[in-house]
């Protein structure tokens, strides 16, 4: 079998062969899928490997110590020649990984072979096809997760044991210096645990990706931007933990969580970073100085890793078996993303120009994983782009009273949901009604009492009098529609959804940096809906990461409905969708980072599971299927010991500490739309802000096309630039 080795005197990496490890008792023989490389520990090693011996001294005065002993007991020569012959042997690399099972010792029961586990140690886990495990240092993949998302193991166990030694509490704020894979790490355990995270490092690359991961800010150590996102989040106290996950000589790691930790504050070292304590910055706040080792309690005793004998749970509830497990299931679940961490996976026939390439600067990598021989080529994860609104506003003024509004479109849910709302409301005058048949505009004329009709979307826009259109049409006409109203310099209302593409979305938004004109709003009405609005008000805020379920009910289509017209008006979801997305992140506050969805076969079912920065999920669960007796929409938000229930907006209840069930409402469902258009009218008249963020509106049509791309790849969908 080939196995990656370096000779540390030389510094010579090669991929050599050599024999098949045995599989002895207690333990299990592992065929390596994917190995991850360290970019900081395994780096230092390689790059400490290619210095001159003075170099090698410099870099490890704990070894030149036991050599000077040496030679005190035994003599140069033979201090010497033992030195020498240590250096010039071949030492192995790697240390987590994730393989099948290819044979089972004796004394081993929890696993079976065929089975996917992952697998930690820098004697069992390392750069090879094939690793003799011990039991205390594998875990079994959850079903699911992916094989290189689980060779992240180790380093998550490592992080995990960082989180851990800082006893990290909801609501806390932590410091995390150093955002490379480590970091990265800790900042979403720490996301995930509730705590608000600051990051501090020197690439602007790393800190933009920890602050899409979860962490509220992040910026370079040796400007004001960490210590003033510090000051604000902690009303100027300093943090309550520093997380030291930073590597180098230099002590402004440990200088700069002195300053910014509050009285009696912790700080946990899991880098190997330089520690020359100011003694009286350290002293003055009694600062706790903590040490993560590594994986977790049982690292290094060679009873627990060699022999395999555990820890009783009830004196040791973490351990590194635990730990590694625990880290496999918070990736299992979506609490812990690591697929953005991935910069390159190389196969291992490369692994020695790859450990070149990563040691000369070629290839800049947070996690770098090899892929062995037998493994598939994986498609790369699906990403949708969640577009930056960058736009230089054009100078907004107020409209004339009334507000005069023209509608693109006067079809069914126009003239039952909108249009009723609108014709009696004070302030406002139905200027036009555009449609592509005269007798459906001359309906909406006479019904609604238009001042005008026509064919003519050209003299809408044109026709400086009216202040906003309305894009009522069919699904596949909305963004050419839109862009050409906001270039027209409209306030836009426009319909579910706002774009069928990512090509369609871009272009919406072409035209508002064109234009300046930002006045969008997307008919997304339930956030705007009374009686949800007081049960969250009721609910309370939130500290904790949530869970919520929303069940849509939608039923089977009758044929010939342009719904089932998937060709040119996409998709039923694409079409419906954005109305839930938007619901759960309007309740969660914070737009979504990532997009699973499944489906049965056979029909139009769909699972959604929607993962947002702190950890928080939602699972919207759109069925075509059901009784048509049950209710369409039921949801459940459930967080920090409360639970809110919505029953198809006739009810709502909060159970918490209090219970609040709201009455029973005597008329039909509001669902929000007289509310959403009353906002809309009411910023068009003052000029003010839109109802909802354009970026928000962008975030969750980009999710809403992210299902679509989940289903083809079958895989979870990354929302690339969401925040």
């Amino acid at each position: 079998m080939k196995q990656v080795v370096q000779n540390y005197k030389s510094g010579e990496l090669a991929l050599l062969d050599v024999p098949v490890p045995g599989c002895k008792p207690g333990g299990v023989l592992v065929r390596s899928a994917y190995s991850l490389i360290s970019t900081g520990t395994e780096l230092m090693k390689v790059s400490e490997a290619g210095m001159s011996m003075v170099g090698k001294a410099r870099s490890r005065p704990d070894q030149v110590a036991k050599v000077v002993q040496s030679v005190a007991a035994n003599g140069v020569p033979a201090t010497y020649r033992k030195v020498m012959g240590k250096l010039d042997s071949y030492t192995p690399l790697g240390y987590s990984l994730c393989g099948v099972v290819e044979q089972v010792g004796a004394g081993i029961d929890d696993v079976k072979v065929g089975d996917l586990v992952a697998c930690a140690g820098n004697e069992h886990a390392l750069h090879a096809e094939l690793n003799w495990v011990p039991k205390n240092l594998y875990a079994r993949v959850p079903d699911g997760l992916a094989p290189r998302h689980a060779a992240f193991g180790t380093v998550g166990s490592i992080a995990l044991q960082g989180v851990r030694q800082g006893e990290s509490r909801l609501g806390e704020v932590a410091l995390v210096i150093g955002l490379g894979l480590i970091g990265q790490l800790v900042v979403q355990l720490l996301a995930a645990s509730g705590v608000r995270v600051v990051g501090a490092d020197p690439d602007p690359a790393r800190c933009e990706l920890a602050e899409r991961l979860g962490a509220a800010a992040c910026g370079d150590p040796a400007s004001a931007a960490v210590e003033t996102a510090v000051a604000e989040l902690t009303d100027g106290h300093g943090v309550d933990q520093v997380y030291l996950a930073a590597g180098g000589g230099s002590n402004q790691p440990v200088e700069l969580a002195a300053r910014l930790c509050r009285d009696r504050g912790r700080v946990v070292d899991i880098g190997k970073c330089r520690l020359d304590l100011p003694w009286n910055a350290y002293y003055e706040k009694e600062l706790d100085v903590r040490f993560s080792r590594s994986y977790g309690p049982g690292r290094y005793d060679p009873e627990y890793e060699l022999q395999g004998r555990d820890y009783p749970i009830g004196y040791v509830r973490w351990t590194e078996r635990r730990n590694l497990a625990c880290f496999l299931d918070l990736v299992a679940r979506g609490s812990v993303d690591v697929e953005p961490l991935v910069s390159h996976v190389a196969d291992f026939d490369d692994a020695v120009e790859t450990y070149r390439s990563l040691k000369d600067g070629e290839l800049k990598a947070v996690a770098v994983l090899f892929r062995y021989p037998g493994q598939e080529v994986e498609a790369e994860a699906p990403v949708v782009a969640v577009p930056a609104v960058n736009v230089k506003r054009s100078p907004v003024r107020a409209a004339r009273t009334p507000v005069r509004l023209a509608f693109v479109g006067a079809g069914n849910y126009a003239s039952s949901m909108l249009l009723p709302h609108l014709a009696q409301r004070d302030g406002v005058e139905l200027s036009t009604v555009v449609t592509t048949t005269a007798l459906s505009g001359a309906n909406a004329q006479r019904k609604f009492g238009f001042a005008g009709a026509t064919t003519d979307l050209d003299a809408v826009l044109g026709d400086e009098s009216v202040d906003a259109v309305f894009v009522v049409t069919r699904h596949s006409s909305h963004a050419e529609l839109t862009r050409k109203a906001l270039l027209a310099g409209k306030a836009v209302f426009v319909e579910k959804p706002l774009a069928l593409t990512e090509d369609e979305l871009a272009g919406v938004l072409s035209a508002v940096e064109e234009s300046g004109n930002d006045r969008l709003q997307v008919g997304f009405n339930r956030r705007f809906a009374p009686l949800l609005q007081e049960a969250r008000k009721r609910f309370g805020a939130r500290t904790g990461p949530a869970s919520l379920r929303y069940l849509v009910n939608a039923g089977r289509l009758d044929h010939g409905s342009w719904y089932l017209q998937q060709g040119t008006e996409g998709s039923r979801f694409a079409g419906e969708g954005g109305h839930f997305i938007d619901t759960a992140s309007w309740l969660l506050e914070a737009d979504p980072v990532s997009v699973y969805a499944v489906a049965p076969s056979g029909n139009e079912d769909l699972q959604v599971v929607l993962r947002y920065p702190d950890g928080s999920t939602a699972t919207i669960s759109y069925v075509t299927t059901g009784s048509s007796g049950f209710p369409k929409e039921t949801l459940d938000l459930i967080a920090d010991g409360k639970v809110l229930r919505l029953d198809d907006f006739v009810r709502a209840s909060v159970y918490g500490r209090k219970r609040w069930v709201s009455s029973r409402l005597p008329k039909a469902r509001d669902k929000g739309q007289n509310a959403e258009l009353a906002a809309f009218v009411k910023a068009v008249r003052t000029g003010g802000p839109m109802p909802v963020p354009l970026q928000s509106l962008v975030a969750t049509t980009a999710a809403t096309l992210a299902v679509q791309a989940g289903l083809a790849g079958g895989a979870p969908v990354t929302l690339a630039g969401a925040r």
